[in-house]
Parts: structure tokens; sequence; C-alpha cells
């Protein structure tokens, strides 16, 4: 039972995190569309809002319903995975400032951000959540929330990132700022991106 309460706590600890990136994001958001930043493909938010409160709620239920068993060696492993997302993020939001924010929003004209983490990656933030939503479920074996949760997020990344590659390449720079960089993978370029 203390692994089950420790995993709960770090569950909840997760949430409140969440909620307070919402609410740090909600503030960049209406700061950037104050000063002319045009908001792209809100429809998303609410699958992604699902997604996310669908992951907590699940894995815990998955862990107290199903008696998942709480392995060391496993759950180092995956609390170490679910650090390097953490880091991820928010090297993403450290190097954006005042615009980074969970919604899809340009400012038209100006620059995109290829500083800090995007030397590297054009989404390390969506790297980032990729790896938490895999590795947090699995702290105490809640296998199957890990597997929905990853093949949910596949699915809604394929149109986030398409949205948002649209969204930047019609108002920004990004197509010449940031195309010569792999999406989330280091290293790993599809050749027709390449050429």
């Amino acid at each position: 039972m203390v692994s089950v309460a420790f995993f709960i706590t770090l569950v909840l600890l997760v949430g409140i995190q969440r909620i307070a990136e919402v609410i740090y994001s909600n503030r960049n958001v209406a700061r950037m569309l104050h000063h002319g930043g045009r908001e792209h493909a809100p429809e998303q938010m609410k699958w992604m809002t699902l997604l996310h409160v669908g992951w907590l709620v699940g894995m815990c239920l998955e862990v107290l319903l199903l008696h998942r068993p709480f392995v060391w060696p496993l759950a180092i492993v995956a609390l170490v995975v679910f650090a390097m997302g953490q880091l991820l993020r928010y090297a993403a939001m450290r190097a954006l400032g005042a615009r980074w924010n969970v919604r899809i929003v340009t400012m038209p004209g100006e620059h995109v951000v290829t500083g800090g983490i995007y030397r590297y990656l054009r989404h390390p933030n969506y790297l980032g959540v990729t790896l938490e939503l895999a590795a947090l479920p699995l702290v105490h074996g809640a296998f199957i929330t890990a597997i929905v949760a990853t093949v949910l997020n596949a699915l809604m990344l394929k149109a986030r990132i398409d949205a948002e590659e649209a969204a930047l390449g019609y108002d920004t720079d990004y197509q010449q700022a940031l195309s010569d960089r792999p999406r989330m993978v280091p290293g790993l370029q599809r050749r027709h991106e390449a050429h």
C-alpha cells in the first residue's frame, strides 16, 4: 500500500503541475492574441484535454482496481524516462519563454525560436509529452494506460503537428529556420524532408 500511496501522490502532483501549466499557457495566449497573434485548430484542445485527464485518472484506476504490482526495476526506469520527458518539456518552455503555450498560436511576421533545445529538434515539447504519457503509468505497472495513452497520443500528434507546421509555415519563417532539424527524434530525418 505504501507504493500505491506514493504513486497516487505522484500522479496528483503531475495533475497539479498540468493545471499550473495551463494557467501559465492561458496568460501567454492572451498576451500573444492581444499583440496580433492568431490561434489555429482550437478544436483540438478538447481532445488533448480528454487524453490527459483520461491518462491521469486511468492509471490511478488501473493500479487501484486491477492491483498492478510495483516492480522496483521497472519503476526506476519509468521514473528516469518520465524525468527525461519533463526536462525536454521545460527546455522547450525555457526556450520559448512568453511564447510557450498548449495551443497553436502564431505571431505573423515574427521569427520562430531557433535557440535552446530548438537547435536540435522542431518539437521537443511533443517528444517530452510522449515520454511522460508512456512512462508515468509504468511506475506502478499500469500497462493498459501506458499503451492506450501512447497510441491515442500518436494519433493526435499526427493531426497536431500537421496543423502546427502549416500554421507556422504560413505565418512565420518556420520552413527556412527549422526544416533541416528532425521533428522529435535526434538524428532521424525523413528522407524527403532532407532534399
